[in-house]
């Protein structure tokens, strides 16, 4: 079984902010792949179902924490423990200004980069979990990051934030499968995206 947790605050009001594309995401596969209806367990909203991956379906809960994003590792390692889960079963979706808006990157395990909501999780089952990093820019200095964040995507940006979340969700058998680099690699492929924004002073991607 996979735990597949998205990082962003509850409420309409944050709906559409760069902080709450891990939301996005999973929301994104719940849809493609048909899961169940959503309801509250573990202080999150849930979603239960499979993704057809090639040895056989996978069991998947789609995790979307309402103790808001700094406080979202409460939930994640109440339902790990729950499941009876170890890190490596958990894929979590984050909004990273340290890659440019569109690019995805995975990565296990590893520090929070000044991530609060990483660093949430990281406190409640430790750091080797899968990380699912969503490219969302840096505005080029310190003192904007968050105003940045926390602010909706611009119109110019729907076209390339739409074709990352089908591209997410198209490919999702390869994330069940545990194929990490090759879910990476496909995401990609199906939403290319610029290795930088020339719209914003300064992105660096790691």
């Amino acid at each position: 079984m996979l735990i597949l947790s998205g990082q962003g605050n509850p409420g309409a009001r944050y709906a559409g902010n760069r902080h709450n594309i891990g939301f996005m995401a999973v929301d994104a596969i719940a849809r493609r792949w048909r899961f169940g209806p959503e309801r509250s367990k573990f202080g999150s909203l849930i979603r239960e179902g499979e993704i057809d991956a090639e040895g056989g379906p996978v069991r998947a809960l789609i995790l979307k924490p309402q103790t808001f994003y700094n406080e979202s590792g409460r939930s994640v390692g109440e339902a790990l423990k729950f499941y009876k889960l170890s890190p490596a079963d958990l894929v979590l979706f984050y909004d990273e200004i340290d890659l440019a808006p569109g690019r995805f990157r995975m990565k296990t395990g590893g520090g929070a980069a000044g991530n609060n909501g990483v660093r949430s999780v990281t406190a409640h089952v430790g750091p080797d979990f899968r990380r699912a990093r969503l490219g969302v820019g840096h505005p080029g200095q310190s003192e904007l990051v968050q105003g940045h964040v926390l602010s909706d995507f611009h119109k110019v940006d729907q076209n390339w934030v739409a074709d990352l979340l089908a591209a997410l969700a198209d490919a999702a058998p390869l994330l069940a499968a545990g194929e990490d680099e090759k879910y990476q690699t496909e995401v990609m492929r199906l939403a290319p995206a610029d290795k930088a924004d020339t719209r914003q002073a300064r992105n660096r991607e790691s």
